[in-house]
């Protein structure tokens, strides 16, 4: 497959054992599992576009965003990180349609093992691939709400007992703590307030992953292609968001609107 040119966005996964991943360059996509053990060439252009509006961009905000578009855009507000400051039932969302297609639809409140422990929040229907993007070995919801905020205002009340992000210097290590996912639930319906929206989930079984990795780093650094456009080299695993080189690890969402010219040689011995 000839080399691709454009730019960035958060890979692809698909559930299997393990998970399957392709990263999307421009309107074309690289199938990346078949090349685990090849050389990967990853050559950035310094060029960087706003994955909402196309304008070229000297900083990417947000996560691939120029500045207009994250002081605008409904989804790079701050309650979209922290959602139960949400403030659509004020009159003051940013785009109220967007808030209500996207906010107002039934959420998951999870468990998860990735760097060990945590709680988090999902939308119900992409509750898988966000599991997956975290790069969590299991998971298991709690709680089915009706809203973003509600299951923002849960996380945030749990968040007080349990951590609410993943350590991802731990997570990539390759080292994995088991965690009963079914005695932490029971520990957190014992902090279980009246006050809280939505059901709880009593009889939820954890989905379990795999990822495509033929060996961890020894030592986690992370690669910056603002200083080293060119970050060829072997390409040893995927997980979460991450590509783990012999050379370090990429977070490809971090990147998104990055331009780049991606491709594969052959294996590397």
């Amino acid at each position: 497959m000839p080399a691709l040119l454009g730019i960035l966005r958060k890979m692809d996964t698909t559930p299997g054992t393990p998970v399957g991943y392709a990263l999307p360059v421009g309107r074309e996509s690289l199938p990346l599992n078949e090349g685990l053990g090849q050389r990967l060439n990853l050559r950035f252009t310094g060029r960087i576009f706003c994955l909402e509006c196309g304008d070229r961009t000297a900083t990417s905000y947000s996560q691939g965003y120029c500045f207009k578009c994250c002081q605008t855009l409904a989804q790079c507000d701050l309650c979209i990180v922290r959602p139960h400051t949400c403030h659509h039932h004020l009159g003051t969302c940013r785009e109220p349609a967007w808030g209500e297609a996207h906010c107002f639809i039934p959420h998951t409140v999870y468990l998860a093992n990735s760097s060990g422990l945590k709680v988090g929040i999902t939308r119900s229907q992409y509750a898988t691939t966000r599991w997956m993007d975290q790069g969590a070995i299991e998971a298991l919801p709690i709680a089915s709400v009706c809203s973003r905020r509600d299951s923002g205002i849960i996380e945030y009340a749990l968040s007080q007992h349990i951590p609410d992000r993943t350590n991802w210097r731990h997570m990539l290590s390759g080292v994995e703590k088991p965690v009963d996912l079914h005695a932490e639930r029971e520990k957190v319906f014992a902090l279980w307030q009246d006050s809280f929206p939505g059901e709880k989930l009593s009889a939820m079984e954890p989905v379990r992953f795999s990822y495509p990795v033929l060996r961890y780093p020894t030592k986690v650094v992370s690669l910056n292609p603002e200083k080293q456009p060119d970050l060829s080299g072997t390409l040893l695993g995927i997980k979460g968001q991450y590509l783990i080189f012999d050379s370090g690890v990429l977070n490809i969402r971090k990147h998104g609107g990055y331009e780049v010219k991606a491709g594969f040689e052959g294996r590397v011995n």
